[in-house]
């Protein structure tokens, strides 16, 4: 129950600031979010210190993440439930104190590097890797400093979101014995107990989920992979071709991110880095024609990964995932995933704003864990049937 609570405030937290972000297109975003739910995750941890707690409520908070506007999902679900996992596991190894705290912030924080160079390789492969550090060392030459190999590139920024992370644990530590010394604000918060739906993995009523596509769209990523990368780009561009118009007829609803002339923009912005810094070390600053075929290809790749982990989105959300969690003795934790997805609508009316959020972070998410005794009342007094 406990965990519920923390996985509701965390995901309207997640829903608020992601929101801002998303559309005012800020820079290292899913870092801003990893920050922000480290700090809130090792806050409740100073009111509740309960072993299991976090990951639980990572969980929890992934799975509500499900319900995003965005189609993609997976990505964001993933680096949610890592986050907690890490925490958990550093305070379970090093106990509840100030140093496992900044370890923990260390490692959670770090993960957003980590998820974002993972999901770049899955999307463009290491060619857009090759890129960008083609890009800095052109950058470096500038300055007349000596070129970086890519390690140094990785440690440099590794200890950027050190820092950062050291940071997101001691403001958690900070705001969690802060809040445990404050009396919780007396709200007049209704949570609706006419509403009895529990259904958490919401679609499009007139659609049909099918859990055979969903088999289909398991083998159908790692086979396109295998054809683009290892048998030829020209057999992997007919097959991408054939599937993506099949899913694109099927799950037209679900790409919109396709429609956004940003998304257009940020491949054609790959595709000019890449015809241009492909061959930087090996010939003058200028268009390479390698680079060009080298850059059309992860364009290719990128478009084949979006619609197919869309694709895969849409069919994980239907009923045989409750009937699964039911089946294997998860009943209890989807009556409290339930009550927390009754709570976001009020969860997320009563917390501050994203603008007010990103300004003064600190005592924005004071709020929800000087709250956080009150909510677990409210979840504790609510009929979960």
């Amino acid at each position: 129950m406990k965990a519920a609570v923390v996985g509701g405030l965390w995901a309207s937290v997640e829903i608020i600031i992601g929101s801002f972000l998303h559309n005012t297109r800020i820079p290292f975003a899913g870092s801003i979010l990893a920050i922000s739910g480290t700090i809130l995750l090792i806050g409740f941890y100073q009111i509740w210190p309960h072993r299991g707690m976090i990951i639980r409520a990572g969980l929890i908070t992934a799975l509500m993440k499900s319900v995003s506007p965005s189609a993609l999902i997976l990505g964001p679900m993933t680096g949610i439930f890592m986050e907690a996992a890490l925490i958990e596991l550093v305070i379970f190894l090093l106990g509840a104190n100030l140093p496992s705290y900044l370890i923990a912030g260390i490692f959670s924080v770090s993960s957003a590097l980590f998820h974002k160079i993972i999901s770049l390789v899955i999307v463009y492969s290491f060619d857009l890797l090759r890129v960008y550090v083609n890009m800095i060392n052109f950058a470096l030459k500038q300055f007349q400093l000596a070129a970086a190999d890519p390690m140094e590139i990785f440690t440099a920024l590794l200890l950027v979101y050190a820092v950062m992370g050291s940071l997101a644990g001691w403001m958690g530590y900070l705001v969690g014995r802060k809040a445990k010394k404050m009396s919780a604000e007396k709200l007049d918060i209704s949570l609706n107990a006419g509403k009895k739906n529990r259904e958490f993995f919401p679609v499009n009523p007139e659609f049909q989920t099918s859990a055979w596509l969903l088999v289909v769209h398991i083998i159908a990523i790692p086979l396109g992979l295998f054809l683009l990368n290892y048998i030829g780009f020209y057999i992997g561009l007919t097959y991408v071709v054939i599937y993506s118009l099949f899913v694109g007829f099927r799950y037209r609803f679900a790409m919109r991110r396709l429609r956004k002339p940003v998304f257009w923009l940020q491949l054609v912005i790959i595709l000019l880095l890449s015809t241009f810094f492909w061959n930087i070390g090996k010939q003058a600053f200028g268009p390479s024609l390698e680079g060009a075929g080298v850059g059309f290809e992860m364009m290719i790749r990128a478009l084949f990964i979006i619609m197919a982990f869309t694709s895969l989105s849409v069919e994980l959300r239907n009923k045989h995932v409750r009937n699964f969690l039911f089946s294997v003795g998860m009943g209890q934790f989807y009556q409290a995933l339930g009550l927390a997805f009754g709570a976001l609508p009020i969860m997320i009316s009563l917390l501050p704003g994203s603008k007010e959020i990103i300004r003064n972070p600190l005592k924005s998410l004071l709020k929800p864990i000087v709250m956080a005794d009150q909510w677990l009342e409210i979840f504790s007094n609510k009929p979960t049937e």
